[in-house]
């Protein structure tokens, strides 16, 4: 049995999130962009303590709530994401991940055209703690990481000069998408710390996380988390139904 989240729109009574799926164990939510997904240096609001605090309002729950943060999108990233309510619940969501039983696809909108319209991309990548940027390095670089990503191109826009890209990951790494696409020639549009020579300064990046699956940690079933990109630039350039039907392929 499965149970899929594919409800657009849908919001739960009373939060100020849209929620895609909820139970005893787990909350599965449409991350905001620009957003944290915790704290960081910057002291900015994030989505995690936000999500904690709707949570006992909703709930009227005394004392702290306990909400396990199971995977991470970057700042200027939204789209669908899960959270662990109970410490068994995150344990084995944290399992599923690195068992890489829990799926993650996204969709990006890039610059130009990758050489294949399918295809896997696997570098080895390292973060600089210090600038929080990640490059390409060589293979056995030391602190460097294997990345594994698989995208297919869905579509050009008018032009040519941007193309939708489906990616899905096999790795979870730091800014992984946004640095692979970038390396072979296609930065996201709108990134600014990857793409500097083909954006512009306040466009928003344009990576959005459309589905996550993986195994419910107590029944087992299939949990399924699919979210739409907004009705927004650039997304626009390609109708709704390009993206419904996507969506229908989980």
């Amino acid at each position: 049995m499965t149970t899929n989240s594919f409800k657009e729109g849908r919001t739960a009574a009373e939060s100020d999130f849209e929620i895609l799926y909820e139970d005893n164990h787990l909350l599965g939510i449409v991350k905001p962009v620009n957003l944290p997904t915790q704290g960081d240096a910057s002291g900015d609001p994030d989505l995690l303590s936000l999500l904690k605090e709707d949570i006992k309002t909703r709930y009227e729950k005394p004392g702290n709530v306990y909400l396990g943060l199971v995977h991470r999108l970057d700042r200027p990233v939204g789209g669908a994401m899960i959270f662990a309510k109970t410490s068994k619940a995150a344990s084995r969501l944290s399992e599923a991940v690195r068992s890489r039983n829990f799926d993650k696809t996204y969709l990006a909108i890039v610059h130009g055209m990758p050489a294949k319209r399918q295809g896997r991309l696997t570098n080895t990548l390292l973060k600089n703690e210090r600038t929080n940027t990640v490059s390409v390095v060589a293979k056995g670089t030391p602190g460097g990481k294997e990345a594994i990503l698989d995208y297919e191109v869905i579509g050009t826009a008018p032009g040519d000069s941007l193309a939708l890209v489906k990616v899905t990951l096999l790795t979870g790494r730091p800014h992984q998408i946004r640095v692979q696409l970038s390396h072979i020639g296609c930065p996201l549009y709108g990134d600014q710390k990857y793409g500097q020579a083909f954006n512009k300064p306040g466009q928003q990046i344009a990576l959005w996380s459309l589905y996550v699956g993986f195994p419910h940690p107590v029944t087992k079933e299939l949990v399924r988390l699919i979210s739409l990109p907004p009705d927004e630039a650039p997304w626009s350039l390609w109708n709704r139904k390009t993206y419904q039907e996507l969506a229908r392929q989980f």
